[in-house]
């Protein structure tokens, strides 16, 4: 018995023995082993970590054992991890995952766990779970996932980039097949990307010669060859897939790869029809006038001196017309630059009718026009065309149910007669029109070498306003104004006169324009406004009837920065009431800046100085303008009153005077009629109710001493009666 309890205890010792061995043994197994180990019971809870666990998890054995495997899972993972982990073990299957271990410290480990139930026979004894430091694979993994993230938005920017520019983009590779087309680029040849990558590049950019259409080199191939930018010669078309041709402009350029070696080449190209088309446009306008598509000055100088030169070779003659229409401007002012506009083009049309296709018709600006004869034979081959020129212009144009009649002034030179060079012939030819203007109009003129004495003439006159000014050489005469019901006179409009110590009298006529052109006509018309507020007052001072003095006021003085202070000068130094001044203005002075205008006749009304359309009726005559300018008198031109007739039948020119005595009435404004010379007009006028006249039938132009004689003893009864 005893020894049997003896040989008990001996197994008992050895089994203990070497289960304590196999325990060693275990342990140092799991130490070494780079794989963390973690035994727990059924509930969880650990009854042993190897070393390498207790590296990564960062807890020694003495804090891991009694502690949930799960304790050390990272927030953010938990819920999955533990779901995945009740799956696993309802249904009897292993369970692995990655997550994240939340180390003591804070820090974060990436791991791989395994776990297995530690099963004897059918009793569990808890699990065993095994947990691999994959942190350096999730960073490699990161970092490559970067890197793929990266080179795809690279990627994906310059395809959007690509097919979002305007250009077209294209490229191929070393033996020449496409390898890549953007959106542009598949518009504009026709091609898909998928159906044109890997085919020939002379296929889907198929390029010809603009002007013959032979087909053109690829210059892909070059850039690839020489390795450097080519670009495309200019004229080129790009030929579609349907056929349809592109003029198109583009560059080509190799691709390198990181060696440097060249892989290919890329073509950027774009449509340039519309740029083609508008440089086309521009090389047109610039040598064409834009009203009328007629060859302009810059044209016309460079066709002339060819045309020079070849006569000059050849021994032949040219003539060189220039044209002005006459009264243009008349029918400008009154019916609108519209019609004016349409005139113009209807007048070049006539004119290119009526000479040889050879010859050159030019508009030099406004209504002058020019043409040159490129072969005479003889002067009297100019004289020709000359006389059918105004005999085409005897019939009238009609225009948006205007007929309008419209004649020349010609005037011709003639090479080398009359000038050797460019420059000559173009002069004598203008001075030689001028002189038909003088001869009447409707003419032409051919040049004289004595015309030039009368454009020396105009420099005389003009080194004479200038002494005329400081000289004190003008003077002012008074038109008087009467009242048509009472014969009171009402006012008087200022005139300038010219006396020339040598030459005598010089009427307004032979200087105003050239005063306009030499930029002599603002301080003229200061000294005017000045003169014309100092005797008017003097005539107040003399105890005189007291009536408002007109002047006229050119555009150049109304558009002058300076035109309001000069008024307030000129009322300041004579002590002038400002409401016995009137402006008097045209309406193409008026409507030229109407924005301008209506601010500078805002400050003439603001000082209480009166306003008045001149010459009504030749202008604009825009009514809606009208009622926006603040004028007080509206004076109908000489040109309507002079054709007045007392025929029973009203007459144009009457129903015009009628109609603008009713407007002006109507707008509360005082109507007054220029130019009444006979008894007809005034009784006309007298029975459509005008309010006032003047004219030389009622008095001439007066000085200012005779104006003061007639302030004093009133109007002729016989004239009002």
């Amino acid at each position: 018995m005893l020894q049997g309890v003896q040989g008990e205890l001996l197994a008992q010792q050895v089994g203990i023995a070497a289960l304590q061995a196999s325990e060693a043994r275990f342990r140092t197994m799991s130490d070494v082993s780079p794989l963390g180990v973690f035994l727990s019971d059924h509930d969880g809870a650990c009854i042993y970590s190897n070393a390498a666990y207790q590296k990564i998890s960062g807890l020694s054995l003495e804090e891991t054992l009694g502690t949930n495997w799960s304790s050390a899972i990272h927030p953010e993972d938990r819920q999955r991890v533990l779901e995945e982990w009740h799956q696993a073990i309802h249904g009897n299957m292993p369970f692995n995952t990655e997550m994240r271990f939340l180390r003591s410290d804070g820090s974060e480990v990436w791991t791989r766990l395994n776990s297995a139930a530690m099963v004897d026979g059918s009793t569990s004894h808890g699990y065993v779970q095994t947990v691999e430091d994959i942190s350096d694979r999730k960073l490699a993994e990161s970092v490559l996932m970067n890197a793929e993230d990266a080179l795809f938005e690279a990627k994906e920017r310059a395809q959007v980039t690509l097919d979002s520019i305007g250009d077209a983009v294209l490229t191929s590779d070393l033996q020449g097949n496409v390898t890549y087309l953007n959106r542009e680029a598949e518009r504009m040849t026709g091609w898909p990307r998928a159906e044109a990558i890997g085919r020939p590049l002379v296929e889907v950019f198929k390029i010809v010669d603009g002007t013959n259409h032979e087909p053109v080199i690829n210059p892909a191939q070059q850039a690839i060859t020489e390795n450097r930018t080519i670009d495309l010669a200019m004229n080129s078309l790009l030929i579609r897939r349907d056929g349809g041709e592109c003029a198109i402009e583009d560059s080509m350029a190799p691709i390198h790869n990181r060696h440097g070696a060249v892989t290919g080449a890329v073509i950027v190209f774009h449509d340039a029809s519309a740029s083609r088309a508008m440089t086309q446009q521009m090389a047109h306008l610039a040598q064409h006038d834009f009203l009328t598509g007629l060859p302009n000055r810059v044209l016309l100088t460079e066709r002339l001196s060819q045309a020079i030169g070849l006569a000059r070779r050849h021994r032949k003659q040219l003539a060189l017309f220039f044209l002005d229409l006459d009264y243009f401007k008349h029918i400008n002012d009154s019916l609108g630059h519209q019609i004016g506009d349409q005139l113009l083009r209807s007048v070049a049309d006539r004119l290119v009718d009526s000479v040889r296709a050879t010859d050159t018709v030019c508009r030099q600006g406004g209504d002058e026009f020019v043409i040159l004869l490129a072969e005479i034979e003889q002067p009297q081959d100019a004289a020709h065309i000359a006389q059918k020129l105004i005999g085409a212009f005897a019939l009238p144009h009609k225009i948006e149910g205007h007929e309008l009649h419209i004649t020349l002034s010609i005037g011709v030179s003639v090479y080398p007669d009359d000038g050797d060079d460019v420059d000559a012939v173009m002069k004598n030819a203008d001075v030689a029109m001028y002189h038909a203007k003088m001869y009447g109009r409707n003419n032409y003129q051919f040049f004289r070498a004595d015309m030039n004495a009368s454009a020396g003439q105009r420099l005389v006159v003009e080194g004479g306003l200038k002494r005329a000014l400081t000289q004190g050489e003008f003077h002012l005469f008074y038109q008087p104004q009467f009242n048509l019901a009472s014969g009171a006179i009402t006012g008087a409009e200022a005139l300038i006169r010219w006396e020339d110590p040598e030459h005598g009298a010089i009427a307004p006529d032979q200087f105003i324009t050239v005063a306009e052109e030499c930029g002599l006509i603002v301080p003229i018309g200061r000294w005017v406004l000045r003169e014309a507020c100092r005797q008017n007052r003097a005539w107040q001072d003399a105890g005189l009837a007291t009536v408002p003095v007109a002047i006229n006021v050119s555009a150049l003085e109304f558009r002058h920065p300076e035109f309001l202070e000069g008024v307030d000068q000129a009322l300041a130094e004579s002590g002038l009431a400002s409401d016995l001044l009137q402006i008097e203005l045209t309406e193409s002075v008026l409507m030229h800046d109407t924005e301008s205008s209506l601010a500078v006749l805002e400050g003439l009304k603001t000082r209480k100085i009166l306003v008045s359309i001149d010459d009504f009726g030749t202008g604009y005559s825009s009514l809606s303008y009208l009622k926006r300018f603040a004028v007080d008198t509206l004076k109908i031109d000489k040109s309507f009153v002079s054709d007045i007739t007392d025929v029973p039948v009203m007459t144009d020119d009457n129903t015009i005077v009628s109609a603008v005595i009713c407007l002006g009435k109507n707008l509360r404004q005082r109507v007054v009629a220029e130019g009444v010379e006979t008894d007809e007009q005034l009784a006309f006028l007298k029975t459509q109710s005008c309010d006032e006249a003047q004219g030389f039938h009622l008095s001439y132009p007066l000085t200012a001493d005779s104006f003061a004689s007639l302030l004093e003893r009133g109007a002729p009864a016989s004239t009002f009666g």
